[in-house]
């Protein structure tokens, strides 16, 4: 199957993750809202919602950019309902925004706290509601969060608990959607990566370059997102997937392409933070 003519509504797509699926998908033709807030250009983060937009056109895709912020329930509304009526409906929504602060409780402050959790869990929340009206008069409607499996293991919150809360939320926004539409054909899936990937967060937040190097580079996840978009909805909702595992599903069994350092054994990856 194909994302030829479909719409997809991407968070975070300027960059990144959400930049990755979106080229994916353009590659397909599809038409890409990109949902993000980065409208100038930033001294630490790569690309803007132009540029990602550029990218997406050059790849064979339709793009719409749109400055968002997700924590801000009438620019969502807004961006929303441009798309809808931009590209005459909207058939996949991809949570992919996120804050991240890796930090213990007595050195994360409140701000930072109430930021993780209004842009992670109650932007997926309600990135999730707005659309879903649009999403319910589509023919293969998917929602894919970009969260980690449930697990409640104490060491995936003890070093940073504020990021992990925040960050589980959007998986259980997946676990609950899933079961409250599952006679109504939108499918609900979270997706995430076995490693670690080179992003901005990554480079800034975990380690720089050579964190770099011990990563994939995104791409992983659009091609595991891809395959997972083009599933019929009806077959897949309420999973927690991980991209290697998709791929291996579909056949795929050299990742060495991914790999940020191709001069790197796999064995010298590192694995995510909630694997």
């Amino acid at each position: 199957m194909s994302l030829h003519r479909r719409t997809l509504f991407i968070t975070g797509a300027s960059r990144g993750v959400g930049l990755a699926i979106a080229l994916r998908a353009a590659r397909d033709g599809a038409n890409i809202a990109i949902a993000a807030m980065t409208d100038q250009p930033h001294p630490k983060l790569p690309g803007t919602i132009h540029t990602a937009a550029k990218a997406i056109e050059q790849a064979g895709g339709r793009a719409l950019p749109l400055v968002v912020d997700i924590r801000d329930e009438g620019q969502v509304a807004a961006a929303v309902e441009r798309t809808a009526e931009h590209f005459g409906g909207i058939d996949i929504l991809v949570n992919n925004a996120s804050a991240i602060r890796l930090s213990g409780t007595l050195d994360t402050a409140i701000k930072h706290f109430d930021l993780m959790h209004q842009v992670n869990a109650r932007g997926t929340f309600l990135c999730t509601r707005t659309c879903l009206p649009h999403l319910l008069q589509a023919d293969n409607p998917h929602v894919l969060t970009l969260s980690p499996p449930l697990n409640l293991k104490s060491e995936h919150f003890g070093p940073h608990l504020a990021y992990s809360l925040a960050k589980f939320g959007m998986s259980l926004c997946t676990l609950g959607l899933a079961e409250e539409f599952r006679d109504r054909g939108v499918a609900f899936n979270s997706l995430w990566p076995r490693t670690l990937l080179d992003t901005a967060a990554v480079r800034n937040l975990l380690g720089g370059e050579a964190m770099a190097r011990r990563a994939r580079r995104p791409e992983i996840m659009a091609d595991a997102a891809h395959m997972v978009l083009t599933r019929p909805a009806r077959e897949q909702t309420g999973q927690f997937l991980i991209d290697e595992a998709v791929l291996r599903e579909a056949g795929v069994t050299d990742f060495s392409r991914y790999r940020g350092d191709p001069d790197l054994p796999e064995s010298a990856l590192q694995d995510d933070l909630f694997l």
